[in-house]
């Protein structure tokens, strides 16, 4: 199974149906929504539809982000200016069907020898970034799953940790297969479909296949 993972789409209408266009044409069976569908960008009604549609008919498992969280509540606390102002006109822009839909998503889901997480495992609900080998290893001692694949910090990264030793960093290259060696455990943070923050202003997001 090829799955395709999406991660922090923030509202971005070109974005996100620039990625979805490419995983059609590289075959993708199932897709992962980890979070942050709204936010930011100026189309969060017909991203939450899209995604609500992708669930209904493809059965695709989205996640709670921490933007989605607030357009729920209308809560800004401990955002920046831009970010504020972007989560009230959110709120008042989605409809009822959308805002219970973004109440029905959970922050982190497991399967199998994955671990699904908006953030980090450790806390998913706390929002904390993993930006480094130290907080990877943090969350990857967090779980017992083999691989874990988060969002949130908007920049693709790839760490892995053998046993009795700690998490080292992996620099992923956009279009380069990585095989996830079974003998470590893996945290793959995904790049963003919506507001880059790598240098990269291309939207990012990653296949993982199963049988590969």
């Amino acid at each position: 199974m090829r799955i395709g993972f999406l991660s922090d789409i923030h509202g971005n209408r070109e974005a996100l149906d620039a990625c979805l266009a490419q995983a059609e044409r590289q075959r993708v069976d199932r897709f992962v929504i980890l979070g942050d569908l709204v936010g930011y960008g100026a189309d969060p009604v017909y991203v939450v539809d899209k995604i609500m549609e992708l669930h209904a008919q493809k059965g695709a498992l989205v996640l709670l982000g921490n933007h989605d969280a607030a357009a729920i509540s209308g809560s800004i606390e401990g955002m920046n200016q831009y970010a504020r102002e972007a989560i009230l006109w959110t709120h008042d822009e989605l409809d009822k069907d959308q805002i219970d839909f973004l109440k029905s998503l959970r922050s982190s889901f497991e399967e199998e020898d994955r671990l699904y997480v908006h953030s980090d495992a450790t806390a998913p609900d706390q929002w904390r970034y993993i930006t480094d080998a130290q907080s990877a290893e943090r969350s990857l001692r967090a779980t017992m799953k083999r691989l874990t694949f988060c969002g949130h910090v908007h920049r693709p990264q790839l760490y892995h940790m053998a046993p009795l030793k700690p998490a080292i960093h992996f620099k992923p290259q956009a279009g380069t297969p990585i095989p996830l060696l079974g003998n470590r455990k893996w945290l793959a943070v995904q790049g963003a479909v919506g507001q880059p923050r790598d240098e990269n202003p291309a939207a990012s997001w990653s296949i993982f296949d199963t049988d590969q």
